[in-house]
């Protein structure tokens, strides 16, 4: 069979199982595996030279380093240093000597097989774990953004361990020695050159002259050239594309190249991964179930520990610190690199790259299961979800000045803010899960619904001083904030109000502190569009404040007519009467240029008439 045939036969295989097997929520990464797996020998062998395969499909873990590379700016990795370089060393250290240990002892392999790996084993993989947390939505939690941190590191640790390789084998290498090692400093300080004096300004000649599908060719050109000099001089073409990727990383065609190689990246790489579902040998779990099964649930467990432990010994909560764990329990797609490597400089033999393949794929497998059955435990043991009763709390009681009912994301930056500013709060909200975290710091929280009297009681509302109101329905808040008027007329109330309309409403009950909930952000970017298009920042700063008079201003004049459409506020086409009005207003200030006097002259002179089609 041909090897174009058989490519063919592997993308149409893929295009019709990973999406079938996506449904059942299996991963991208599992669905190449399996795919590999089923056209492999160990299934219906349709594959006559699977080596050739992976050879090719190799490319996509050149351009996966190279990608990397691109996101290693040095500003980030400054930012990140904590994380990555703290708790990734830690992790990827503490796992390694575990794993080597273990793999020293109970398989009698030699010192340098141990090392190799122990420390392939040690490395998570990246595709995966980024994948599940992304189909969780947990890649913005604090565990999640932890696990990406020490991913990082172990992305960055996997290049010195595939490059120190050929010394790891001894005499039978060619490449090692003073001659290898003053190779790879002549061939990364060229690359520095050719990227500062060369890559760049070729880069801006194919941009200037308008054909934009070359960057797409310009960065696959730069990549493979740097691979071909990497592998004519016996140096690691990981290593090389890494380094390309770290010195274009500043580069203002960063984004263009991440975009344009993004696509062949992840087709190759999905070939790479059934490659490997080719190379794995089920038939070992009927040969030796022992040491696959028990391989397998091994390395889960060392992981899963020693990240946990490590966690907790930054301080992490024991949720986080097992989630975290838990993540980054399985092998990686970088442990088939480094074992392939390994292999090939005769480190390890093939009868034991085969059961460590199928014990890494089994990782990842299991790892989906891993988490549910962790997250199951943890609601049972670590988190118990019953509501709070809410009684009267005595007088005694201690009470946080301020009262924050919702939080949401405009609550929650509020909270943020007085937090750091060490000022005491109490929040109430009706989702149980977004604010259980805010007792570790020192907040109360109250489960349940704000509009309750006994709620409000209960928090403490007769000692506080501010009361912010910024939950989402308008009705609920409506209804609080008349409780409040009429109840605790002397109480600070701060509401958050989610349009014109809502400004109205609270007006007319008396509430002074009102904010709309986009207004300033759309002031900010709208003062950046002024920047952007020539005018000056103080220029600029000056029509912003303007217009924000101008607003306030036409929102007072607004105030006693909004009641005569009030019945029909909420429909589409009053929202768009409403923009119209607006623009007819906005638009008399564009006769004359937008100056502090002439727009002054035409706030005081402003006279809004009063009938039904100038309401909004």
């Amino acid at each position: 069979m041909s090897l174009l045939l058989q490519v063919t036969i592997f993308l149409g295989a893929a295009l019709l199982l990973v999406p079938l097997l996506k449904r059942f929520g299996i991963a991208t990464v599992l669905g190449y595996l399996f795919t590999g797996i089923l056209l492999g020998p160990s299934v219906f062998n349709l594959a006559s030279n699977p080596e050739q395969i992976q050879e090719i499909s190799e490319l996509g873990v050149i351009l996966l380093m190279f990608l990397i590379g691109l996101e290693l700016r040095p500003q980030r990795l400054w930012e990140m240093r904590k994380s990555i370089f703290l708790m990734g060393s830690l992790q990827v250290g503490i796992t390694s000597i575990l794993l080597i240990t273990l793999i020293f002892f109970a398989l009698q392999q030699s010192i340098q097989a141990s090392f190799v790996i122990g420390c392939a084993l040690a490395l998570s993989s990246t595709a995966f774990a980024l994948q599940l947390l992304t189909e969780k939505q947990q890649l913005n939690s604090t565990y999640g953004q932890q696990s990406f941190s020490i991913l990082l590191f172990q992305d960055i640790a996997a290049i010195p361990l595939i490059a120190i390789l050929p010394l790891l084998a001894g005499s039978e290498s060619a490449h090692h020695g003073i001659a290898y090692f003053a190779a790879i400093v002549a061939a990364f300080t060229g690359l520095f050159l050719f990227s500062r004096y060369l890559m760049r300004p070729f880069f801006r000649f194919v941009a200037k002259s308008g054909a934009h599908e070359l960057i797409t060719a310009v960065g696959l050109f730069i990549v493979l050239t740097v691979v071909a000099l990497m592998d004519l001089l016996g140096i690691s073409t990981t290593l090389g594309a890494f380094l390309t990727g770290v010195l274009l990383a500043d580069s203002e065609f960063r984004h263009e190249l991440e975009a344009s190689i993004a696509p062949f990246k992840g087709l190759l790489l999905g070939l790479f991964f059934m490659a490997v579902g080719m190379t794995t040998q089920l038939s070992l779990l009927v040969e030796i179930p022992w040491f696959i099964v028990g391989g397998t649930l091994a390395l889960l467990t060392i992981k899963l520990i020693a990240l946990t432990a490590i966690a907790r010994y930054y301080k992490f909560s024991w949720r986080n610190s097992l989630l975290l764990g838990t993540c980054l329990a399985q092998g990686g797609e970088f442990a088939f690199v480094v074992l392939s490597v390994a292999k090939t400089e005769k480190i390890i033999t093939q009868a034991m790259l085969e059961p460590l393949t199928l014990i890494v794929t089994l990782s990842m497998v299991l790892t989906p299961l891993l988490y549910l059955l962790v997250t199951k435990l943890m609601n049972i043991f670590l988190e118990k979800e019953k509501a709070p009763i809410y009684d009267e709390i005595p007088e005694s009681e201690v009470h946080h000045p301020i009262i924050i009912a919702g939080f949401g994301r405009f609550g929650q930056i509020v909270a943020r803010v007085s937090y750091l500013q060490h000022l005491k709060f109490t929040a109430i909200d009706n989702n149980l899960e977004k604010i259980d975290f805010v007792r570790n710091y020192g907040g109360k929280v109250y489960y349940g619904d704000a509009t309750q009297p006994d709620i409000l009681r209960a928090a403490g509302i007769e000692h506080a001083k501010l009361f912010l109101l910024t939950i989402d329905d308008i009705e609920d808040c409506m209804n609080i904030a008349r409780h409040i008027k009429l109840n605790y007329p002397d109480l600070k109330l701060l509401v958050r109000a989610r349009d014109r309309h809502h400004v109205h409403l609270l007006r007319d009950l008396g509430v002074e502190y009102i904010w709309r909930e986009t207004y300033l952000s759309s002031l900010g970017m709208a003062y950046q569009t002024l920047c952007q298009m020539g005018i000056s920042e103080e220029d600029a700063y000056k029509s912003i404040e303007l217009f924000r008079d101008y607003d306030e201003k036409l929102l007072a004049q607004q105030q006693h007519v909004y009641t005569d459409e009030q019945k029909i506020y909420s429909t589409h086409r009053n929202a768009l009467a409403e923009l119209e009005h607006l623009f007819e207003n906005d638009a008399q200030n564009r006769d004359e240029p937008v100056t502090g006097v002439n727009l002054k002259r035409h706030l005081n002179s402003q006279r809004l008439d009063v009938t039904r089609d100038s309401v909004k």
